[in-house]
């Protein structure tokens, strides 16, 4: 399974957009970057699925168009449209040759899903590697209407609890992947740590 991150060279704000190839071609998020559908078919000539972490706008700006140009089904925790599937915790879903779990984690966004297989984290915005805030573990911001610290506090441990020991690469809706030789738990431990604090994440 490879994962390509198909809005790397965008212009404008937008959402790291996962392309994961293998048996069941995926894209993880659809971002906000115009032409994000000649990149995904730099690799795939076809897509099964578009699955959601949340659906803030930076994650599903140019959701239509790659629903349109490949035909695919949608996963969505929340209502949508376009929905397909309904994603629940607990909930299975395949992307590339691996089986990943959904686990639910609000409080950046109340759809919030992360998605977690033996070896792989997509943590959307629960977690993050480095955002200008913190280089090295971080979280999703909880200062905007209908977010909340605490939920994602909660969630942060949730993730925590069902991350299998054997993950060794996280890819998150903004910034880096974990480098190699970088534990993934412990950058989602200084994650929670931080969260913690209560404190701004931004001046």
């Amino acid at each position: 399974m490879d994962v390509h991150n198909v809005t790397a060279g965008a212009e404008e704000f937008t959402c790291n957009a996962y392309l994961v190839t293998g048996e069941s071609p995926a894209l993880v998020d659809a971002g906000t970057m115009p032409g994000v559908v000649d990149v995904v078919t730099d690799h795939v000539d076809a897509l099964d699925r578009v699955v959601l972490t949340h659906q803030h706008h930076d994650h599903v700006g140019e959701l239509d168009a790659v629903l349109d140009a490949f035909d695919a089904d949608l996963y969505a925790y929340a209502d949508h449209p376009r929905r397909t599937h309904a994603l629940a915790d607990g909930d299975g879903v395949a992307l590339g040759d691996e089986s990943f779990d959904v686990v639910y984690t609000p409080g950046h966004a109340d759809d919030h899903v992360s998605l977690v297989s033996a070896h792989t984290l997509f943590s959307g915005d629960v977690a993050v590697y480095n955002d200008g805030a913190f280089d090295d573990g971080s979280f999703g911001r909880t200062d905007s209407p209908g977010q909340s610290r605490e939920r994602l506090i909660e969630s942060l441990k949730t993730l925590l609890d069902r991350l299998p020991d054997s993950v060794t690469a996280m890819y998150a809706g903004h910034g880096n992947p974990v480098p190699g030789g970088e534990s993934v738990r412990t950058v989602v431990e200084r994650a929670l740590e931080r969260a913690e604090r209560r404190e701004p994440k931004y001046d």
